[in-house]
């Protein structure tokens, strides 16, 4: 014998009811019949059912119109569709329509047993939706806490760099100008060009990508102020497009335009005269960008030795490298371009 059930069978088959309530009974199941969709429906509204067993043939209301109120229903046990119709089209509409098995209807044993496996089978249906839905349940809520904690560790991340960089600028001021002061202050605006990516990824809910559009404005605004005097202002302009990088590609593309943009600001032009940088960034194909840094300042030899230490050129080429590109130089109509072009 089966496991003993609570099973509600519809069906206008008078003869067929009782068959399948007697059998079901011996077989150890408690069983409610009803002899229309109507009825049917009051009873699984007002009792407890395990199963529901509904018939396709019905007059007024038939099987399908029937399985659809029994869907609206707060708790709808699983259903099976009976039909005694071979076509394929019904089950398929049944199955559609929310039932989770159907049998084809005969009489006899063979028809009871038939039922029974349906019931069985319908319950381990169910029993795998609900194991389903309760894994992808626990899966979303393990990733928003995994979200959340991804956003604090970038906000402290960002308010730790934030904390280095304001001791890089204090140190700097403390010593006299020159070359060690022109370094620390290098340092100190690398470290807001990494901070500037970990502050746009706590404030996004997306916490692996950052949209470059926002982090380049946010960026060259700060090289602006940094590189900008009353006397010598540098006018930084920035075309970008809305596109999203993965957070390390980000990282490495802001060095880089930091890097070009500094060396721009402070080798372009002379000390005392103003000048304009353009930052251009935007979609090259579908799987691609394409990041140009154009000056209309004085040009350089590539041949020559860097002016420096040389550590900007070597950080823009480790960058590049990161990124499987390389940064190419070219003489514009007046000044520098330099482009480089990677996978999004």
């Amino acid at each position: 014998m089966d496991q003993a059930r609570e099973i509600l069978y519809i069906d206008d088959d008078a003869g067929l009811r009782r068959l399948v309530e007697k059998l079901l009974i011996r077989r150890g199941h408690k069983v409610v019949t009803a002899a229309s969709g109507a009825q049917g429906i009051e009873a699984a509204r007002s009792g407890q059912f395990d199963m529901i067993a509904v018939d396709h043939y019905m007059p007024g209301m038939d099987g399908l119109a029937t399985l659809a109120e029994l869907r609206k229903l707060p708790h709808c046990p699983p259903v099976v569709y009976v039909t005694g119709s071979e076509e394929s089209r019904i089950a398929v509409a049944a199955l559609k329509a929310g039932a989770l098995d159907y049998v084809v209807k005969s009489t006899g044993d063979d028809f009871v047993d038939l039922l029974e496996r349906s019931f069985s089978h319908a319950l381990a249906t169910l029993r795998l939706q609900q194991a389903k839905a309760e894994a992808e349940e626990a899966l979303k809520a393990s990733n928003e806490r995994l979200q959340t904690l991804l956003h604090e560790v970038n906000h402290r991340v960002a308010n730790s760099l934030q904390i280095v960089s304001n001791m890089v600028g204090m140190q700097a001021r403390l010593v006299p100008e020159g070359p060690a002061r022109d370094a620390l202050a290098d340092t100190e605006r690398r470290v807001l060009a990494i901070a500037q990516v970990h502050r746009r990824l706590y404030a996004s809910d997306d916490v692996q990508s950052v949209a470059m559009d926002e982090y380049l404005a946010a960026l060259v605004a700060q090289l602006e102020e940094t590189w900008s005097s009353q006397q010598a202002p540098r006018d930084i302009r920035l075309t970008a497009e809305p596109v999203k990088l993965h957070a390390e590609k980000a990282m490495s593309l802001g060095v880089i335009v930091s890097e070009l943009v500094s060396n721009a600001c402070k080798y372009a032009y002379a000390e005392d005269e103003p000048g304009e940088i353009r930052v251009d960034f935007r979609r090259a194909g579908e799987a691609a960008f394409r990041l140009s840094v154009e000056d209309d300042g004085c040009g350089f030899d590539q041949s020559a030795e860097p002016q420096g230490t040389g550590l900007g050129s070597r950080l823009i080429n480790a960058m590049a490298k990161a990124l499987s590109a390389k940064v190419d130089y070219a003489p514009a109509p007046r000044g520098v371009r330099a482009s480089l072009e990677a996978a999004i």
